[in-house]
């Protein structure tokens, strides 16, 4: 895999990867914020919706600085919680009625977590080439 990297990188350039990366993060990030906000205020809503928006929105909302100032570590951490999404997204796609939400959940977490590791590879690589 370390090879397969180093030959892409070589490839394809670091520069180019790195803006690829962060075009997959951003879309990602606002997708998965964007079904989040609709799960929390939507399908969720039993009364106050104050809970489930802080429980789905604000593990997402945190990284949001990291994201802005493109910080590879922030980038890092952003896609191991990505997987949290991923586990819920799967368990969810089980649900009668639910299955093509909780796979959207899923996919999109998935294309997040791609993203954000391959910025902070990318990234890391290129601030130490300069």
């Amino acid at each position: 895999m370390r090879r397969w990297l180093e030959d892409l990188e070589a490839r394809k350039g670091l520069d180019t990867l790195t803006a690829g990366s962060r075009r997959l993060v951003l879309a990602s990030y606002v997708v998965l914020l964007a079904l989040m906000l609709y799960r929390g205020l939507v399908v969720q809503s039993d009364g106050s919706p104050v809970g489930p928006l802080v429980a789905f929105v604000l593990p997402l909302l945190l990284f949001l600085p990291s994201i802005l100032t493109r910080r590879a570590r922030g980038h890092a951490w952003l896609a191991f919680v990505s997987l949290l999404y991923f586990t819920q997204g799967v368990m969810v796609a089980t649900l009668p009625g639910q299955g093509l939400r909780g796979l959207a959940e899923a996919l999109i977490s998935l294309a997040l977590f791609t993203g954000c590791m391959g910025y902070a590879r990318f990234r890391s690589r290129q601030l130490r080439a300069s």
